[in-house]
């Protein structure tokens, strides 16, 4: 980046080029044009989003392990979890679809709650950001739109308002996990401000 564009940002919205303003924590800088909010630090914002990923994790093993749910007609039930879910399509033809379904539910969510446990923790300590952090912090930032977790389990409820009037259906522990796994990760969606967390990679990491 040129010495005429290194203290610019433009908007996430509607592209509007901005010099990067000095925001304290708590405060706020919104686009000039779309109101869109492009920075707003907070106090603490490291440790929480930490905190939030690591617990993100244990939810994301109960959520796959765990049964999912339970359906019952006649008197006959069977209980399922995610990992069977996955594991129904690896026959024959359908065995991409399960690596597609293991991928965007499962490993990518994962890949990126440990990405950034591993930028955030030496940094919320008062260290140096750990070794490659920019560029596991840019694996994260890629790979945000396809960890689809809560497309999942928004799928998941509409596909068991149809399933209701056939069967009778029991939530599992893992589906409540999923539920507590979509919460968390907008909070921590929420506490992170990636112009701020860039400002510190490049301020704290050694030159």
């Amino acid at each position: 980046m040129t010495d005429s564009l290194s203290d610019m940002i433009a908007c996430p919205k509607c592209d509007a080029l901005h010099r990067v303003p000095q925001v304290e924590m708590g405060e706020q800088a919104r686009c000039v044009r779309c109101g869109t909010v492009l920075m707003a630090p907070r106090e603490g914002a490291m440790t929480r989003i930490v905190m939030l990923s690591m617990t993100a994790l244990i939810l994301m093993v109960a959520a796959v392990f765990f049964p999912f749910l339970e359906l019952s007609v006649q008197g006959l039930g069977r209980k399922s979890s995610v990992f069977d879910a996955v594991l129904a399509f690896s026959d024959g033809l359908m065995l991409p679809l399960s690596f597609a379904v293991a991928a965007l539910i499962v490993v990518l969510p994962i890949t990126r709650f440990l990405a950034l446990i591993y930028v955030f923790a030496p940094m919320a300590l008062g260290w140096a950001p750990a070794k490659h952090a920019r560029s596991v912090f840019k694996l994260a930032e890629h790979i945000r739109p396809w960890a689809m977790a809560e497309v999942f389990i928004i799928g998941v409820a509409v596909a068991l308002v149809k399933v209701a009037g056939l069967a009778q259906v029991t939530l599992g522990p893992a589906f409540w996990a999923f539920v507590g796994l979509v919460i968390i990760t907008v909070l921590k969606d929420n506490f992170m401000c990636r112009v701020t967390v860039w400002q510190t990679l490049n301020a704290r990491s050694p030159s």
